[in-house]
């Protein structure tokens, strides 16, 4: 399962920045909303690179954006593959994303709490970040379907419904396909 998760999560992941980026560019060109190079200031910093106050680090923002975006992926493939699917699981699965971002560049320094950020900016980011885990999402789930459903899932098929006092399920059925 982890070979599947790590394959099949690096393409959900790079499809779901590949719709955010889009749905970023499209959004820009009505607002006039300009790049943000937070995510190259990030990836200078975390790796020692060179940093040119008053240049924009294309490649380097590039890099960051959709290097993060994939390697995200892998996380909500193997959600999906665990039986975490569905809109539930993409809901908590930005959560996280938005988490990650902010650990780095908060340690980092290149970026500050969203709590000090301009609630529009807020708003902007939130929305994108949004798109990004229900694509990435559904392309997870879509890919982890082929293997079956995941122990999660198997689990609930027990009893159906909302169920209390159902208890685990015996280890072998437990066990990824």
């Amino acid at each position: 399962m982890l070979k599947r998760a790590l394959r099949e999560g690096l393409i959900a992941g790079a499809a779901g920045t590949v719709v955010m980026t889009l749905g970023e560019k499209a959004e820009q060109r009505l607002t006039r909303r300009p790049d943000s190079y937070v995510p190259a200031r990030v990836l200078q910093r975390l790796t020692g690179m060179a940093e040119r106050p008053g240049r924009r680090p294309v490649a380097a923002n590039w890099a960051m954006h959709y290097g993060q975006g994939a390697l995200m992926g892998v996380l909500r493939s193997a959600m999906a593959h665990a039986g975490l699917r569905g809109p539930w699981a993409s809901a908590k699965f930005m959560v996280v994303r938005l988490t990650a971002d902010q650990i780095q560049e908060n340690a980092t320094g290149a970026g500050a709490p969203p709590q000090s950020w301009p609630r529009a900016e807020l708003g902007v980011d939130l929305l994108h970040k949004a798109v990004y885990a229900l694509a990435t999402g559904v392309v997870a789930d879509v890919l982890a379907a082929r293997s079956g459903p995941g122990p999660g899932q198997r689990h609930a098929a027990m009893r159906p419904g909302r169920r209390t006092g159902v208890g685990p399920q015996p280890r072998e059925e437990s066990r990824s396909r």
